[in-house]
Parts: C-alpha cells; sequence; structure tokens
C-alpha cells in the first residue's frame, strides 16, 4: 500500500449518521473492514466513538486502522492518540501509534510505541501483536514490497500473537501473508492452512490461499479459492479484487486468453467496488488496476472523475498523466504529470511516474533532452522499466539518425536488460556503431572494438547466428584493414565467408540482401587478386559479385580493367 500522510475532511466528533447505524456493533465494524467497505466502516466506528467512548478505546483505535487502509495516517494517528486518552494503558492503539511512527520512518516512534504495547498486553492477548505485524507488513511510501527487516519483525510479532492465543485464526492468516510477502510459499501455505482449520468459514483464509496459487501461475485453482470465498460470503468483496488481479496476471501468461481475461478482470473488478464503497480510495486502487491492465479510456474516464471532486487525492494527476500520453493527449497530459510532480511528496515518485514524464516531455516536443534524461532515470530506478524507456529513446535518436546515441542505446539495453532479446539488441548496437564510424564519420578509437565485441558476444547466443552479424563483423574488420588495397591483410575474410556460406543456404532473392551478397563476393574477389593474385578465383568472385548486383562498384571496376588493361589503378574500396 501506498501511504498518502493527509488529514481527512471529517472530525472524529460528532457525526450525523443514518439510523441503521446506530444498531451497528464494533463487531459489525470489524466485518465492514475485512469486507473492505471503509466508508461504512468509519460510519460505524464515528458513531461508536460518540455513543460509547467512556472505556472503550477498541472504537478509536479500529477507526484509526480504517484510516490507515484508505491512506490517511494522519487522520490514523489522531484516532489512536484519542484512544490512548480515553485508555492511557491501550495497547491496540500504541500498537497504531506504533505503525504510523513506521509509515512515517520515524524509528525512534516505532520503536517508543512497539515497547509501550510489549508492556501492556496481557499474556493471553493477542489481537495488539496482530496488528502490530499486519502494520510492519505495510510496504513503506515509495515502495512495493516489504523489505526483510520488516518482515521478520513482523513475524517475531505474529509469532508472540499465537504464543498468546494459538487458536486465534486471525495470528495465523497474518503470519501466512507475512511469510508470502517474502516468498516463502511454504510456509504461508501451513499458516493458511492452520487458519483455515480454525476457521473454516473465514472467506479471508481462502481468498489469501488463492493469491498464494496465483503467485505461482496455478490460476485455476487461484480461481477455485476466491469461489470458495464468495460460497461462505456473496458480498465478500476483496474475493472479486484478488480474482481480477488474477485474471489480468493469467492474461499476462496467456496471449490465447489476454483479452478474455483482461475483460473478465475489468468485470470482476468493478464487481469488487460494487461491493464496498465506491469511494475516490476504491477507484484510486480502480485507476491502479486500469494501469496494469493497460485500459488506458477507461483509466482517463476514473481519473477525470476523481479530479472534479472536492479535495480528490492528488495521486489522480498520476493517472489523468499516464492515461493522456497513452491515448495521445500530449499536451493535457504533460501539464497533469508536472502538476503529481509538483505536488506529491519526493517519496511518492515512482520509476514510472519518470518513465511518463519523459515520454510526454518528448511527445509533446517540450524537452526533448529533459525528456530522455527522464526515461534514463526510470531506468536506473527500475529494470522493468529499461527495455521500454531505452527503445523509446532509440527511436528519438533514429528520427535524426545520430548513430552513435543510437548504438549506445542499444547497448545499455543489451546491458541492462537480461532476456530473450539481448542477443538482438546486442546487434543492434553493433550495427549502428557501425554506422556511427562509417556514416556519421565519428572519431572514436574504441568503437571499432566496441562494436565488434557487442557482435561477438550476440553471435554466442545463437545455436545458428543470423547472418547479418558476420556481415557486420566484416564491415567492422575492413575499417581496421589498411585503406591501400595492395596491402590488404584480409582482415575481414572469415566473415564475409560466413556470410556468403548463411546466404548460399538461404538463396536471398530480394534486391537488398543481394546487395549485400555481392558486396561479399566482391570483397573476396579483391582478396585473391590483390592478396593472393590468384586471377581465377578472383574472376569466379567478381562474378558471382555481378550476378548477384549488376551495379556492384568493384565487380564494375574489375571487368572494366578487364576490358581496358591498359588501366592498373587499384579499385578505391566500397564505401559501406
Amino acid at each position: 500500500m501506498k501511504m498518502i500522510s493527509k488529514i481527512a475532511n471529517v472530525a472524529l466528533g460528532l457525526v450525523v449518521v443514518g439510523s441503521s447505524v446506530f444498531a451497528q456493533s464494533l463487531a459489525d465494524a470489524k466485518k465492514a473492514i475485512d469486507a473492505e467497505q471503509y466508508q461504512k466502516a468509519k460510519a460505524m466506528l464515528k458513531n461508536l466513538t460518540v455513543t460509547q467512548a467512556k472505556n472503550n478505546d477498541e472504537n478509536f483505535f479500529y477507526l484509526g486502522w480504517t484510516y490507515l487502509q484508505q491512506d490517511y495516517v494522519d487522520s490514523a494517528k489522531a484516532a489512536f492518540t484519542k484512544g490512548i486518552a480515553v485508555d492511557p494503558k491501550s495497547a491496540l492503539n500504541y500498537a497504531g501509534l506504533g505503525v504510523v511512527a513506521h509509515l512515517n520512518k520515524d524509528a525512534a516512534g516505532e520503536s517508543s510505541n512497539f515497547k509501550q504495547v510489549a508492556d501492556l498486553t496481557s499474556k493471553k492477548d493477542s489481537k495488539p501483536y496482530i496488528y502490530m505485524g499486519e502494520g510492519l507488513l505495510m510496504p513503506l511510501p515509495g515502495s512495493k514490497v516489504v523489505n526483510t527487516a520488516d518482515a521478520d519483525a513482523a513475524i517475531a510479532a505474529l509469532k508472540k500473537a499465537t504464543l498468546a492465543n494459538p487458536k486465534d485464526a486471525e495470528a495465523a492468516l497474518a503470519l501466512g501473508n507475512a511469510y508470502r510477502s517474502q516468498r516463502n510459499t511454504s510456509e504461508a501455505y501451513n499458516y493458511y492452512t492452520t487458519a483455515l482449520g480454525l476457521d473454516p468459514k473465514s472467506p479471508a483464509a481462502n481468498v489469501a490461499q488463492g493469491v498464494l496459487w496465483s503467485n505461482a501461475h496455478n490460476f485455476e485453482d487461484a480461481v477455485k479459492q476466491f469461489q470458495a470465498a464468495i460460497a461462505i460470503d456473496p458480498n465478500y468483496g476483496p474475493a472479486y479484487r484478488e480474482w481480477a488481479e488474477t485474471d489480468l496476471s493469467w492474461a499476462l501468461d496467456s496471449k490465447a486468453v489476454a483479452s478474455e481475461k483482461i475483460n473478465e478482470g475489468v468485470a470482476n473488478y468493478k464487481k469488487y467496488m460494487s461491493l464496498t464503497d465506491e469511494s475516490d480510495e476504491t477507484l484510486m486502487r480502480y485507476a491502479d488496476f486500469l494501469v496494469s491492465a493497460g485500459k488506458y479510456e477507461e483509466l482517463q474516464q476514473v481519473a477525470s472523475t476523481l479530479a472534479k471532486h472536492a479535495g480528490s487525492n492528488i495521486r489522480v494527476y498520476r493517472y489523468l498523466g499516464y492515461a493522456a500520453y497513452e491515448n495521445k493527449d500530449y499536451t493535457n497530459g504533460l501539464t497533469a504529470i508536472n502538476t503529481w510532480f509538483s505536488k506529491a511528496e519526493p517519496t511518492r515518485i515512482l520509476p514510472r511516474d519518470y518513465y511518463y514524464l519523459g515520454r510526454l516531455q518528448i511527445a509533446s516536443g517540450k524537452d526533448t533532452v529533459a525528456g530522455i534524461g527522464n526515461l534514463k532515470k526510470a531506468a536506473d530506478l527500475d529494470s522493468t522499466l529499461a527495455e521500454d524507456a531505452y527503445t523509446d529513446i532509440t527511436n528519438v535518436y533514429k528520427k535524426k539518425n545520430e548513430y552513435l546515441n543510437i548504438a549506445n542505446s542499444y547497448y545499455d539495453i543489451a546491458n541492462k536488460v537480461h532476456n530473450s532479446s539481448s542477443p538482438t539488441n546486442r546487434v543492434y548496437a553493433g550495427i549502428y556503431y557501425y554506422y556511427a564510424v562509417a556514416y556519421n564519420k565519428t572519431k572514436d578509437s574504441t568503437l571499432l572494438d566496441k562494436r565488434d565485441t557487442s557482435l561477438a558476444i550476440a553471435a554466442k547466443a545463437y545455436t545458428t547466428p543470423p547472418a547479418d552479424i558476420y556481415l557486420y563483423r566484416a564491415r567492422i574488420a575492413d575499417l581496421k584493414d589498411n585503406k591501400d588495397l595492395t596491402k590488404m591483410a584480409g582482415l575481414a575474410k572469415p566473415y564475409y565467408e560466413k556470410y556468403i556460406e548463411a546466404l548460399t543456404a538461404k538463396q536471398p532473392t530480394d534486391v537488398k540482401t543481394k546487395r549485400y551478397f555481392a558486396e561479399a563476393y566482391a570483397y573476396m574477389g579483391n582478396y585473391y587478386l590483390y592478396h593472393d593474385k590468384d586471377d581465377a578465383k578472383a574472376l569466379d568472385a567478381y562474378t558471382k559479385a555481378r550476378e548477384q548486383d549488376p551495379d556492384n562498384r568493384q565487380a564494375k571496376f574489375y571487368f572494366d580493367s578487364k576490358a581496358a588493361p591498359a588501366a592498373t589503378t587499384a579499385p578505391a574500396k566500397k564505401s559501406k
């Protein structure tokens, strides 16, 4: 969860609510929290803090806990503080304050409040330790995952909860979540099984086990667990949310069902929202889902709706920026993403935000240099963005024929992204390094070796390397050779021979490849004529060059010279 510290607009005082809410109990409010019906839960709890304020610190704690689920950290802190005012020995509310300090990266406050929890919790009370553990499992601002130290601290707290009450299914479930956050699937599964054994009617435990299956790409069994949760409680929204997330993972895993699963995921997410409260916070979470699903038209609609709400979460500008870029509304997109950067705390800025800022700067034509810088920053901060970011950068340079920059971009992709496309990117890096020297006349003596190395590494990744690797290694070697043909060392010979071998097997028919085929034969003709002094082999090679490309300059020069024996000047080497 990405926590956003802000003060809720509703005070902790008297709240006007309907008569049906007055009849609700703390147990009903806790059930609403579990079902992610946060607006409903807050309404109940605000009423309870007024009607049952005296000696009832739990009402304030669960109100604060609800605020935490909605990213209102400051409002949560106010509620927990009220709870301690009601009962100075409230271990639950000290646990809440410890979680607030944790999310605010206040190590001293976290330690002090959690010490109070240890001092005030009775031996058989598991709840303060459960919420301490669950709070430590909330990712810190700017992070997507729980770090190992926090997970270990959470596990330690939750094991104290199980010691206090071995039959507390909620403690076992939270322990499973803690181990799942660290990808310890076997321990997570054991604790989820324990939780279901203690409470077979727990929809939350069924959903948690479904998420475990989904993470293992066992999507069919994951869906069965979500359906089991819905069978227990048809109105349990989180089951539909996790089902939607599983649909998205399934779509990414299998192109054959991608469209079907994305549409099903959107439907399941809408069902989730209908069962919760369709609050701004729920819509924000839906917006995150739409980003992952690539549903940018709907994202723009959701974000536009959110932007109209008074006091809406500033994160809406992120979504407006993303959606506008994908929908080619670059000017408004740049305005939105700049607003997000100007208003958001630095810890809230994600690598993907820099990615879209860079793309919008480039697409709108406002600042290409800054745009490229932001794309590189995104790639440095998140390696999963590197390939897309550097591909965008490469496309900018391609429009300008800046071959050295194109080559460097492909080189960076190949070194930062290790996947099936890496060899291809190395090939392109080598090719464009060649272009930089041959056409942009780049003066850098190291480039010849750099580009050849890039092609050599790429060649090793293939069982049968693409013919172009040999072609460009030949061209690179030829650039290193003596420019005087009468003194040529033949550095390109082994590569042109490999290229000829590869193309002979394929017998190309397109004009471009035939021209390259002729280039290889013409080189061999030069080699036989000037290096080996073998007229017969030279004639054969030049003849084959002419057959592939009648306009090949070197072949034409050779045959013109044969027709006019007085010509003794060696032909100039072909410009690549």
